[in-house]
């Protein structure tokens, strides 16, 4: 069982943990727990390393809960996810509660990577589509990479759109080199 699917079960439960009223605070906690892990690296160290205790890893992990006013019900489930030693998974907990509280609102995420900056009524066009495509509302995040040249990456969930002159190489190239 990979790491995703492990973190959306624990995203799952926590998410049936909650009311409603719990569901957003919990989602900026986990956002903010998995930038910590990310950018962080004493953070990542403390979690993942043996030479911390139980005590001490839950500690942190409650200050920085009750310092991003948490719902209790998440404080014990970080406990949880310590014990069973499951906190480095928290990147992908956070990414799959994120996409239940999506889905619960109606609203899909949605990341659209160009190489050049989009004009806003560009942007707006784009909304405008994916939403009609997908039939309920979306949260678009616009990202730029120089890298792709032209075009545009779609990414809806777990599938990726690429529609880039980067992309379109790449696939050139991968089929001349398989013969």
């Amino acid at each position: 069982m990979n790491k995703s699917t492990i973190g959306r079960r624990y995203a799952s439960a926590l998410f049936q943990l909650l009311d409603q009223s719990g569901i957003e605070s919990a989602r900026s906690a986990l956002s903010a727990l998995q930038q910590g892990l990310e950018e962080i690296p004493a953070l990542k160290h403390v979690l993942a390393s043996p030479v911390f205790n139980f005590e001490e890893k839950q500690a942190v992990l409650t200050e920085l809960s009750q310092r991003m006013e948490a719902p209790s019900v998440m404080r014990d489930f970080l406990t949880q996810l310590l014990k069973k030693n499951r906190a480095m998974l928290l990147p992908e907990i956070s990414e799959a509660f994120a996409e239940l509280a999506d889905q619960q609102q109606g609203v899909q995420q949605v990341w659209v990577v160009s190489a050049t900056p989009l004009p806003s009524a560009e942007k707006e066009q784009i909304k405008q589509d994916l939403s009609q495509t997908l039939h309920h509302g979306v949260e678009v995040a616009f990202e730029i990479d120089p890298h792709l040249i032209a075009g545009l990456r779609i990414k809806i969930g777990s599938r990726v759109f690429d529609n880039t002159v980067l992309g379109r190489l790449t696939g050139m190239h991968d089929q001349l080199t398989k013969g």
